[in-house]
């Protein structure tokens, strides 16, 4: 989550494996159509000066058990809220690639990987980019059998640590993230007997709900 009052965030990205992971970062943005389905903009082609959303270093070479940090920088328009998906794949370098290594390095590489099985397993995130002028506005209608989560607000809330538990509050199911996005509404069916708890995220703001079925 990037806050209304910041344009720059640093993540740490681990590499916990034997090898040296080579890893390629991408940048898309999300747009939702009425549907809510998602259609993604690549940004990485784009010239560097009109991108929303920098990513820097958008390649990295982390060595075995060690780390580096990749800087966000956003620069666009803050009308609305934005999403980015960011992605974080490994691939395996060639000679005289974006990687800047030589064919002799890459062959050497080559080599070390070729007695083991190789699984290069990407992984993502979305980055939520605050309005600048951020209002929140979360209606809870609560009903004997439903209950719903209306944002009349510019920014989405969050349902933090969302279980589904018995009478007592006790033998819940592993807990889960919703998200509301502006203008949106998430609807739960309700089982009598049953307790539903969660925290609300506005923000900085954290409210505590138990609702009963």
């Amino acid at each position: 989550y990037l806050g209304a009052e910041r344009s720059t965030m640093q993540k740490r990205l681990n590499n916990i494996g034997s090898s040296t992971a080579f890893v390629s970062v991408s940048v898309a943005e999300m747009h939702f159509d009425h549907d809510d389905k998602v259609k993604e903009t690549p940004l990485d082609g784009q010239d560097s000066g009109q991108r929303a959303l920098v990513a820097t270093p958008s390649r990295l070479i982390i060595p075995a058990q060690g780390m580096q940090n990749v800087r966000l920088l956003f620069r666009g328009d803050r009308t609305v809220e934005r999403y980015f998906r960011l992605r974080f794949k490994p691939v395996l370098p060639k000679g005289e690639d974006e990687f800047a290594l030589s064919k002799e390095e890459a062959a050497q590489y080559q080599k070390t990987l070729a007695a083991d099985v190789s699984v290069l397993k990407g992984f993502g995130t979305v980055l939520l980019v605050a309005p600048r002028n951020v209002r929140y506005a979360t209606v809870l209608d609560d009903q004997p059998r439903m209950f719903r989560v209306r944002n009349n607000g510019t920014a989405s809330v969050v349902l933090e640590s969302f279980k589904d538990c018995d009478s007592k509050g006790e033998q819940c199911t592993a807990p889960y993230t919703y998200h509301v996005r502006p203008g949106k509404v998430r609807e739960f069916t309700k089982q009598a007997g049953r307790t539903y708890q969660f925290e609300l995220r506005e923000g900085e703001a954290l409210k505590p709900y138990a609702l009963k079925g």
